[in-house]
């Protein structure tokens, strides 16, 4: 009986956050309200209350849903599928840029996420959230770089944060831009491109593999 309920739970949970999605998606999230949600997931305010602290907890459980399989695919690839960090760095980012083109969560979220989310002041928790997760994956990035520079005995032209941060906006507007162009260019294609010319243009030999 214990196990039916934790299941029940876990399926109501769920059921809140893919409601969150389609009404953040239509409506925007400061639009949105709990009710909207509730309504949507055929459940109550107070079962959104029993699992989320308000709509900054939703959105952040439906925002960790997906990015945190990405950030495992990372750790999987640091940790031993992928030693050396050029190919680490192609690797990851080719994930994410899949991710995004294939699957329809994925793609819904980061569209949300980018253009249906208002940065003010009742939203500054959300802010917060998302800077600290954009400067933890561009750390990632620029231990990568650096680590990828002192193999190859190349010398950056810019520092190995700078590059990393500069390297992030390319993917970022990247996806921005075929989310707004309702995908009319190939992603997976343009995006290794791109990144590759960039860490071309950093010094760094990426070889002949396909990202990803």
């Amino acid at each position: 009986m214990a196990r039916r309920t934790k299941e029940d739970a876990i399926a109501t949970r769920n059921g809140l956050i893919d409601a969150a999605e389609l009404v953040f998606k239509e409506r925007g999230v400061s639009r949105a309200s709990l009710g909207d949600i509730a309504q949507a997931a055929g459940a109550t305010r107070g079962a959104i209350y029993w699992h989320f602290k308000d709509k900054v907890d939703l959105f952040a459980a439906m925002m960790e849903r997906v990015t945190l399989p990405l950030e495992k695919g990372y750790g999987e690839f640091e940790c031993s599928t992928c030693p050396d960090p050029v190919q680490r760095l192609r690797a990851v980012v080719g994930l994410v840029l899949h991710n995004v083109h294939s699957d329809a969560r994925t793609r819904r979220v980061f569209e949300i996420a980018l253009y249906k989310v208002e940065y003010v002041s009742e939203h500054a928790d959300l802010r917060a959230r998302h800077i600290a997760a954009a400067e933890a994956f561009t750390r990632k990035l620029a231990g990568d770089l650096v680590q990828a520079a002192e193999l190859q005995r190349v010398n950056l032209p810019i520092p190995g944060a700078d590059a990393a941060v500069g390297l992030h906006a390319l993917l970022d507007g990247l996806i921005r831009n075929w989310i707004l162009a309702e995908g009319r260019f190939d992603l997976p294609a343009v995006g290794a491109a791109s990144i590759d010319a960039y860490l071309r243009g950093l010094g760094l030999s990426v070889g002949s593999g396909q990202m990803g």
